[in-house]
Protein backbone atom coordinates (compact mmCIF):
# COMPACT_ATOMS: atom_id res chain seq x y z
CA UNK A 1 0.00 0.00 0.00
CA UNK A 2 2.83 2.37 0.89
CA UNK A 3 4.53 1.72 -2.47
CA UNK A 4 1.28 2.49 -4.32
CA UNK A 5 0.90 5.84 -2.55
CA UNK A 6 4.50 6.86 -3.32
CA UNK A 7 4.16 5.86 -7.02
CA UNK A 8 0.89 7.77 -7.35
CA UNK A 9 2.44 10.88 -5.78
CA UNK A 10 5.43 10.75 -8.18
CA UNK A 11 3.13 10.35 -11.18
CA UNK A 12 1.06 13.38 -10.16
CA UNK A 13 4.21 15.45 -9.64
CA UNK A 14 5.58 14.60 -13.09
CA UNK A 15 2.22 15.28 -14.74
CA UNK A 16 1.99 18.69 -13.08
CA UNK A 17 5.57 19.58 -14.15
CA UNK A 18 4.86 18.64 -17.77
CA UNK A 19 1.65 20.66 -17.75
CA UNK A 20 3.51 23.70 -16.47
CA UNK A 21 6.14 23.40 -19.24
CA UNK A 22 3.44 23.19 -21.94
CA UNK A 23 1.59 26.16 -20.49
CA UNK A 24 4.78 28.25 -20.49
CA UNK A 25 5.52 27.30 -24.12
CA UNK A 26 2.00 28.34 -25.13
CA UNK A 27 2.40 31.71 -23.38
CA UNK A 28 5.56 32.45 -25.39
CA UNK A 29 3.95 31.79 -28.78
CA UNK A 30 4.87 29.34 -31.57
CA UNK A 31 8.49 30.56 -31.95
CA UNK A 32 9.26 29.77 -28.32
CA UNK A 33 7.34 26.52 -28.28
CA UNK A 34 9.02 25.21 -31.42
CA UNK A 35 12.03 23.04 -30.75
CA UNK A 36 15.05 22.26 -32.88
CA UNK A 37 15.87 18.64 -33.78
CA UNK A 38 18.25 18.64 -30.81
CA UNK A 39 15.37 19.55 -28.50
CA UNK A 40 16.50 23.12 -27.83
CA UNK A 41 13.79 25.80 -28.16
CA UNK A 42 14.08 28.60 -30.71
CA UNK A 43 15.86 31.55 -29.02
CA UNK A 44 13.70 34.43 -27.80
CA UNK A 45 13.12 37.20 -30.31
CA UNK A 46 14.13 35.16 -33.36
CA UNK A 47 11.71 35.11 -36.31
CA UNK A 48 13.51 32.72 -38.68
CA UNK A 49 15.22 33.26 -42.01
CA UNK A 50 11.97 32.73 -43.92
CA UNK A 51 10.66 35.95 -42.38
CA UNK A 52 13.86 37.79 -43.37
CA UNK A 53 13.35 36.66 -46.97
CA UNK A 54 9.97 38.39 -47.23
CA UNK A 55 11.75 41.76 -47.42
CA UNK A 56 15.34 40.83 -48.31
CA UNK A 57 14.64 38.39 -51.13
CA UNK A 58 17.43 39.79 -53.33
CA UNK A 59 19.98 39.15 -50.59
CA UNK A 60 18.60 35.68 -49.94
CA UNK A 61 18.78 34.75 -53.65
CA UNK A 62 22.46 35.72 -53.87
CA UNK A 63 23.24 33.96 -50.62
CA UNK A 64 22.70 30.47 -52.00
CA UNK A 65 26.30 30.22 -53.23
CA UNK A 66 27.77 31.58 -50.00
CA UNK A 67 29.71 29.20 -47.71
CA UNK A 68 27.57 30.40 -44.80
CA UNK A 69 24.43 29.19 -46.58
CA UNK A 70 25.51 25.57 -46.18
CA UNK A 71 25.61 26.08 -42.44
CA UNK A 72 22.04 27.41 -42.54
CA UNK A 73 20.88 24.04 -43.85
CA UNK A 74 22.31 22.17 -40.89
CA UNK A 75 19.99 20.84 -38.22
CA UNK A 76 16.91 21.19 -40.42
CA UNK A 77 17.33 24.92 -40.92
CA UNK A 78 18.20 25.69 -37.31
CA UNK A 79 21.92 26.14 -37.96
CA UNK A 80 23.57 29.45 -38.92
CA UNK A 81 20.94 31.87 -40.27
CA UNK A 82 20.57 35.61 -40.87
CA UNK A 83 19.91 36.21 -37.19
CA UNK A 84 23.09 34.40 -36.19
CA UNK A 85 24.97 37.48 -37.41
CA UNK A 86 22.37 40.25 -37.38
CA UNK A 87 20.78 39.33 -34.06
CA UNK A 88 17.13 38.62 -33.14
CA UNK A 89 14.79 40.10 -35.73
CA UNK A 90 11.46 40.18 -33.90
CA UNK A 91 11.74 43.81 -32.80
CA UNK A 92 12.91 44.76 -36.30
CA UNK A 93 9.88 43.08 -37.89
CA UNK A 94 7.36 44.38 -35.36
CA UNK A 95 8.81 47.86 -35.87
CA UNK A 96 7.93 47.73 -39.54
CA UNK A 97 11.53 47.23 -40.60
CA UNK A 98 12.98 49.73 -38.14
CA UNK A 99 16.73 49.64 -38.94
CA UNK A 100 17.63 50.71 -35.41
CA UNK A 101 16.24 47.44 -34.06
CA UNK A 102 18.59 45.08 -35.92
CA UNK A 103 22.35 44.66 -35.92
CA UNK A 104 23.74 46.69 -38.82
CA UNK A 105 27.39 46.07 -39.48
CA UNK A 106 27.92 49.47 -41.08
CA UNK A 107 27.05 51.01 -37.71
CA UNK A 108 29.29 48.77 -35.59
CA UNK A 109 32.81 49.50 -34.41
CA UNK A 110 35.65 47.27 -35.69
CA UNK A 111 35.82 45.63 -32.28
CA UNK A 112 32.10 44.81 -32.34
CA UNK A 113 32.37 43.39 -35.87
CA UNK A 114 35.33 41.22 -34.90
CA UNK A 115 33.56 39.91 -31.81
CA UNK A 116 30.58 38.92 -33.96
CA UNK A 117 32.67 37.04 -36.51
CA UNK A 118 34.93 35.46 -33.92
CA UNK A 119 31.86 34.11 -32.19
CA UNK A 120 32.15 31.30 -34.75
CA UNK A 121 35.66 31.69 -36.17
CA UNK A 122 37.68 32.08 -32.96
CA UNK A 123 38.82 28.47 -33.14
CA UNK A 124 40.37 29.02 -36.58
CA UNK A 125 41.77 32.48 -35.87
CA UNK A 126 42.56 32.51 -32.14
CA UNK A 127 45.27 35.18 -32.43
CA UNK A 128 43.40 37.82 -34.43
CA UNK A 129 42.59 40.15 -31.54
CA UNK A 130 46.30 40.47 -30.76
CA UNK A 131 47.38 40.73 -34.40
CA UNK A 132 48.79 43.92 -36.01
CA UNK A 133 45.69 44.13 -38.19
CA UNK A 134 43.33 44.23 -35.21
CA UNK A 135 45.57 46.68 -33.35
CA UNK A 136 45.52 48.93 -36.43
CA UNK A 137 41.73 49.19 -36.15
CA UNK A 138 40.86 46.87 -39.02
CA UNK A 139 37.82 44.66 -38.83
CA UNK A 140 37.01 41.38 -40.53
CA UNK A 141 34.96 43.36 -43.06
CA UNK A 142 38.05 45.33 -44.08
CA UNK A 143 39.09 42.26 -46.09
CA UNK A 144 35.98 40.07 -46.19
CA UNK A 145 32.42 40.63 -47.37
CA UNK A 146 29.70 38.15 -46.55
CA UNK A 147 27.21 39.41 -49.14
CA UNK A 148 29.30 41.20 -51.79
CA UNK A 149 32.58 39.29 -52.01
CA UNK A 150 34.61 39.82 -55.19
CA UNK A 151 36.53 36.58 -54.61
CA UNK A 152 34.29 33.66 -53.55
CA UNK A 153 37.17 31.83 -51.88
CA UNK A 154 37.41 33.18 -48.34
CA UNK A 155 34.84 35.86 -49.28
CA UNK A 156 37.50 38.49 -50.04
CA UNK A 157 36.55 42.03 -51.08
CA UNK A 158 39.41 41.97 -53.64
CA UNK A 159 41.95 39.49 -54.93
CA UNK A 160 45.45 39.18 -53.57
CA UNK A 161 47.84 40.96 -53.80
CA UNK A 162 45.75 44.05 -54.61
CA UNK A 163 43.83 43.56 -51.38
CA UNK A 164 47.02 43.65 -49.31
CA UNK A 165 48.56 46.50 -51.33
CA UNK A 166 45.67 48.78 -50.34
CA UNK A 167 47.44 49.19 -46.99
CA UNK A 168 50.94 47.82 -47.55
CA UNK A 169 51.99 50.38 -50.12
CA UNK A 170 55.57 50.30 -48.86
CA UNK A 171 55.90 46.64 -49.85
CA UNK A 172 54.30 46.88 -53.29
CA UNK A 173 57.34 48.38 -55.11
CA UNK A 174 59.51 45.44 -54.02
CA UNK A 175 57.60 43.15 -56.35
CA UNK A 176 58.56 45.35 -59.30
CA UNK A 177 62.27 44.80 -58.63
CA UNK A 178 64.33 42.94 -61.26
CA UNK A 179 64.42 39.89 -58.98
CA UNK A 180 61.27 39.21 -56.97
CA UNK A 181 58.86 36.56 -55.86
CA UNK A 182 56.15 36.15 -58.52
CA UNK A 183 53.37 37.69 -56.44
CA UNK A 184 52.10 40.09 -59.12
CA UNK A 185 52.14 37.19 -61.56
CA UNK A 186 49.77 35.23 -59.32
CA UNK A 187 52.15 32.34 -58.63
CA UNK A 188 52.67 33.21 -54.96
CA UNK A 189 50.17 34.84 -52.60
CA UNK A 190 50.87 37.01 -49.56
CA UNK A 191 49.00 34.53 -47.39
CA UNK A 192 51.37 31.74 -48.45
CA UNK A 193 53.99 33.25 -46.15
CA UNK A 194 51.94 35.46 -43.82
CA UNK A 195 49.13 34.47 -41.49
CA UNK A 196 46.97 37.55 -41.96
CA UNK A 197 44.86 36.67 -38.90
CA UNK A 198 47.82 36.85 -36.53
CA UNK A 199 50.78 34.80 -35.38
CA UNK A 200 53.43 34.95 -32.68
CA UNK A 201 56.11 36.09 -35.14
CA UNK A 202 56.98 39.55 -36.53
CA UNK A 203 55.13 40.66 -39.67
CA UNK A 204 52.50 37.96 -39.15
CA UNK A 205 54.85 35.32 -40.57
CA UNK A 206 53.48 31.82 -40.46
CA UNK A 207 54.94 29.75 -37.67
CA UNK A 208 56.58 26.40 -38.39
CA UNK A 209 58.76 24.03 -36.39
CA UNK A 210 61.72 25.08 -38.53
CA UNK A 211 61.06 28.68 -39.51
CA UNK A 212 62.99 28.24 -42.78
CA UNK A 213 60.19 25.96 -43.95
CA UNK A 214 58.27 29.05 -45.04
CA UNK A 215 60.86 29.33 -47.81
CA UNK A 216 61.95 25.73 -48.29
CA UNK A 217 58.42 24.46 -48.88
CA UNK A 218 58.98 25.90 -52.36
CA UNK A 219 62.80 26.00 -52.50
CA UNK A 220 63.14 22.27 -51.87
CA UNK A 221 66.68 22.07 -53.27
CA UNK A 222 68.07 23.87 -50.20
CA UNK A 223 65.79 22.27 -47.63
CA UNK A 224 68.15 19.74 -46.09
CA UNK A 225 68.72 18.32 -43.57
CA UNK A 226 72.44 18.42 -44.21
CA UNK A 227 75.34 16.66 -42.52
CA UNK A 228 77.22 19.96 -42.45
CA UNK A 229 74.88 22.87 -41.80
CA UNK A 230 75.66 26.49 -42.51
CA UNK A 231 75.33 28.12 -39.10
CA UNK A 232 73.92 31.32 -40.59
CA UNK A 233 71.04 29.40 -42.15
CA UNK A 234 70.16 27.83 -38.83
CA UNK A 235 70.66 30.98 -36.75
CA UNK A 236 69.47 33.91 -38.90
CA UNK A 237 67.44 32.03 -41.44
CA UNK A 238 66.95 32.74 -45.11
CA UNK A 239 66.42 36.47 -44.58
CA UNK A 240 69.92 36.82 -43.23
CA UNK A 241 71.07 36.83 -46.86
CA UNK A 242 67.91 37.25 -48.97
CA UNK A 243 65.25 39.94 -49.29
CA UNK A 244 61.96 38.00 -49.26
CA UNK A 245 59.84 40.32 -51.39
CA UNK A 246 62.23 41.52 -54.05
CA UNK A 247 65.70 42.88 -54.69
CA UNK A 248 67.88 44.58 -57.30
CA UNK A 249 70.39 41.80 -56.78
CA UNK A 250 70.45 38.35 -58.31
CA UNK A 251 68.95 35.60 -56.14
CA UNK A 252 67.27 38.38 -54.18
CA UNK A 253 70.41 38.88 -52.10
CA UNK A 254 70.58 41.69 -49.58
CA UNK A 255 73.80 43.03 -51.13
CA UNK A 256 75.08 43.32 -54.70
CA UNK A 257 78.45 41.75 -53.82
CA UNK A 258 78.44 38.16 -52.65
CA UNK A 259 81.81 38.61 -50.99
CA UNK A 260 80.65 41.64 -49.04
CA UNK A 261 77.65 39.64 -47.88
CA UNK A 262 79.80 36.71 -46.77
CA UNK A 263 82.39 38.92 -45.10
CA UNK A 264 79.81 40.24 -42.69
CA UNK A 265 80.49 37.02 -40.81
CA UNK A 266 83.64 35.67 -42.48
CA UNK A 267 85.76 38.80 -42.21
CA UNK A 268 89.35 38.44 -43.49
CA UNK A 269 90.49 40.59 -40.56
CA UNK A 270 88.79 38.31 -38.09
CA UNK A 271 90.18 35.23 -39.82
CA UNK A 272 93.67 36.70 -39.95
CA UNK A 273 94.42 35.11 -43.30
CA UNK A 274 93.92 35.49 -47.02
CA UNK A 275 92.94 32.72 -49.39
CA UNK A 276 95.84 31.03 -51.11
CA UNK A 277 94.72 32.41 -54.47
CA UNK A 278 96.64 35.56 -53.64
CA UNK A 279 96.01 38.87 -51.97
CA UNK A 280 93.04 40.66 -53.45
CA UNK A 281 92.02 37.84 -55.77
CA UNK A 282 89.35 36.68 -53.34
CA UNK A 283 87.70 40.08 -53.80
CA UNK A 284 87.36 39.38 -57.51
CA UNK A 285 86.11 35.80 -57.48
CA UNK A 286 82.82 35.23 -55.64
CA UNK A 287 83.05 33.08 -52.53
CA UNK A 288 80.46 30.77 -54.05
CA UNK A 289 82.84 29.89 -56.88
CA UNK A 290 84.41 27.43 -54.47
CA UNK A 291 81.94 27.22 -51.61
CA UNK A 292 79.18 26.00 -53.88
CA UNK A 293 76.87 24.32 -51.39
CA UNK A 294 76.45 27.44 -49.31
CA UNK A 295 73.13 26.39 -47.73
CA UNK A 296 74.58 23.13 -46.43
CA UNK A 297 76.51 20.08 -47.57
CA UNK A 298 76.56 16.35 -47.05
CA UNK A 299 80.17 15.88 -48.20
CA UNK A 300 82.33 18.79 -47.02
CA UNK A 301 82.36 20.97 -43.92
CA UNK A 302 83.58 23.93 -45.98
CA UNK A 303 80.67 23.45 -48.43
CA UNK A 304 83.10 22.74 -51.28
CA UNK A 305 82.24 20.77 -54.38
Amino acid sequence: MRRFVISTACLLLLTGFAGTRLARAADHGPQQAAASPTGAPTPAGFVGQEMCATCHQDVVNKFSGNPHSRLALEHNGHGVTCESCHGPGQAHVEGGGDVTKIRRFDKLTPQQINETCLGCHAGVHPNYQRSPHAKAGLSCLSCHSVHKAKVPENLLVAAQPQLCFQCHTDVKPNFDMPFHHPVNEGVVKCSDCHDVHGSFLPNNLRATADQNQICTKCHTDVRGPFVYEHAAVRAEGCMGCHSPHGSENARMLNMPSINTLCNQCHSRVAAGTVHSMGAGSDELAPCTSCHTYIHGSNINAAFLR
